[in-house]
């Protein structure tokens, strides 16, 4: 053809030549260190990948709709239900929260039912919304058998048919015991409240799905991708060999099934954890024999992460939920609920739910992300992401299985002690400041003031029963916390510790040390004093004595403190709680601590340690 013309232009180049021309240009550097990343999850991505890495690949002639659903469910759109949760103190602001939502975008909504306890209580949380037209989900509710029965009743008592309601219940027989402690009736009731579930919506909401396996509770929890995804999957499996055992069958479980997974902030891997979930559930299902193709195509609901959340400069989570949302619709997620933006420490209201669902309303509506089946299909770098995070999870599947499955697994605390251990890495990165969380523990607003905005929350559910744990449960938090108590603590004890930044010669190394103190002290809550730098040591230390400062920062190049450090400290030595030297001269260190420094801060330092300390030299409590 007249076209290949064109491409004999440029013959192509060989990987060889391509490492060669790295090699080069990294002069002498170590090329794992400097260009692979070693991901969280344990396994290693390379700097670029080519045609020939897709090649071991077996599921890229597969089509989207077709086994093994890596590329979705779905032939000929990418749409997804925009759900919204709905949190409320009372069922009749629950339901003015969800005629809005709907009115204004919302295709499917969560509901708690905690409160719903009689048939007028169910009609009154429904007033207003069609059922056929609105998926709805209960997302709480201690007995949900009597749930959906009064659901039902008002379905019908509304005109409507039920058999035509699609939606899903949270019942899943471990979310309770991995928060809590403890099965609510036991972990074989678990299994029996499930299978009569089943049977109930078989019979009067066939469209339903009945069955939520929570990896969001995984993630919450401070875990990486892989074990999110490989301990749902056992979780999953778990369920599928009780409820078979006790005779229902393969396709009337997985029929029944949604995934619910939390949804971060690392993009592309984040796009293929949900694509390799799809392949991964579809190769599980089929060593149980399923009458229906259909049983091996898993329903996913994607959420926002509540793990990577701050309460302070809180605007910077409208970034966070829109990444997250777009990988999960970019993935092929069934439903997807944006969460509010200030859910980290505020009740929801109408303009944190209003931007959770414009969010989406914008990917679907001016970014057309609903017409679009797997974009990312045929990305050198997705594709082997989702091949590395399905043989990775695949891995801890058979782990868990070899213990017996997920619900011995969880008895004997190793799905605990694992993804703690995760966490325990994590909290150690944010401590660090390794990962950045922004407006946290990096490029705090020195102004922002956030004690006097939190509201408690929690529950929304009248009483929650306190069991005596048997099972070790699995800690919700947010990485964000340990810094966040450290301002508030500042903010709450009513003085802020006066930092004063004595920068000296070099300009460049003294505004960058005198940026990197700012920060590292501006985290927790400090009032920071920066000058344009003074002409000896002696105008420093009277400035900073007649500014009363608590603490003094000394901001030069490593050359110039040898001409300052022994004066400065002479001079503040007694007259002020901490003398701080900004970088770590290694070769001084042991002088510089003679003449009196107290403390060095660096790229490398323990910044939630040392910042425990002042807090404690500095008497700083609530």
């Amino acid at each position: 053809m007249e076209d290949n013309k064109l491409f004999s232009e440029f013959p192509p180049v060989s990987t060889e030549k391509w490492e060669e021309v790295i090699i080069k240009d990294l002069k002498g550097a170590d090329y794992e260190k400097k260009l692979v990343w070693k991901t969280l999850e344990g396994f290693k991505v390379k700097p670029y990948y080519r045609a020939e890495d897709l090649e071991k690949l077996e599921y890229l002639d597969s089509n989207p709709g077709e086994a093994p659903y890596v590329r979705g469910k779905q032939e000929a759109s990418n749409t997804w239900d925009i759900r919204q949760d709905i949190k409320a103190d009372n069922i009749a602001d629950a339901n003015a929260t969800a005629v809005d939502a709907v009115k204004r975008g919302a295709t499917a909504l969560g509901l708690c039912t905690c409160r719903v306890e009689t048939l007028a209580d169910m009609q009154a949380l429904l007033k207003g919304i069609n059922p056929e037209v609105t998926h709805i989900n209960f997302t709480c509710g201690k007995d949900m058998l009597s749930v959906l029965k009064l659901f039902v009743e008002a379905v019908k008592a509304a005109g409507y048919d039920p058999k035509k309601v699609q939606g899903s219940c949270n019942c899943d027989p471990y979310s309770h015991a991995l928060l809590h402690g403890s099965y609510r009736n036991g972990e074989e009731a678990a299994y029996e409240e499930a299978k009569a579930l089943i049977l109930y919506a078989e019979e009067q909401l066939p469209a339903m799905r009945v069955l939520t396996v929570n990896g969001r509770h995984i993630h919450n929890a401070g875990s990486n991708i892989v074990q999110e995804l490989g301990y749902t999957l056992s979780a999953a499996n778990d369920i599928m060999a009780h409820l078979t055992e006790r005779g229902l069958s393969t396709d009337q479980v997985a029929r029944n099934m949604v995934f619910c997974f939390a949804t971060g902030s690392n993009y592309f891997m984040e796009i293929a954890k949900i694509r390799a979930a799809r392949l991964l559930w579809s190769k599980v299902v089929e060593q149980y024999n399923p009458q229906c193709e259909c049983s091996k195509k898993v329903f996913i609901h994607a959420t926002s992460s509540l793990w990577n959340k701050s309460i302070y400069d809180p605007y910077v989570n409208m970034l966070r939920t829109t990444t997250e949302t777009m990988s999960a619709a970019i993935a092929g997620a069934d439903s997807i609920t944006t969460v509010p933006f200030d859910t980290a420490y505020k009740k929801s209201d109408d303009f944190g739910y209003r931007i959770g669902r414009n969010q989406q309303l914008l990917l679907k509506e001016e970014s057309y992300m609903d017409k679009i089946v797997d974009p990312a299909a045929g990305s050198y770098y997705i594709e082997n992401l989702t091949d590395s995070i399905a043989r990775y999870a695949w891995d801890e599947f058979l782990k868990v299985e070899e213990l017996g499955g997920f619900a011995k697994a969880i008895a004997e605390g190793y799905v605990q002690a694992e993804v703690e251990r995760i966490a325990a890495q994590r909290d150690m990165d944010i401590a660090t400041r390794k990962t950045t969380i922004l407006g946290t523990n990096q490029y705090p607003n020195l102004n922002e003031r956030m004690s006097d905005q939190i509201e408690a929350s929690g529950c929304c559910c009248k009483k929650c029963d306190a069991e005596s744990q048997t099972i070790k449960p699995l800690r919700q938090y947010r990485g964000a916390e340990a810094f966040e108590r450290l301002r508030l603590a500042t903010e709450k004890s009513g003085r802020r510790p006066k930092v004063f930044l004595l920068t000296y010669g070099n300009l460049a190394m003294r505004k960058a040390r005198s940026g990197f103190a700012t920060n590292f002290f501006g985290v927790a809550g400090y009032e920071i004093i920066d000058n344009p730098g003074f002409a000896s040591a002696a105008e420093g230390v009277e400035a900073a004595l007649k500014a009363n400062a608590d603490v003094v920062v000394m901001c030069s190049n490593d050359d110039e403190y040898a001409e300052i450090a022994k004066e400065v400290c002479d001079g503040l030595k007694g007259k002020v709680k901490r003398i701080v030297l900004a970088g770590y001269p290694k070769e001084m260190v042991d002088t510089y601590k003679g003449y009196g420094v107290d403390e060095f801060i660096h790229v490398k330092s323990n910044a939630l340690e040392l910042l425990t300390r002042f807090q404690h030299d500095l008497n700083v409590t609530e």
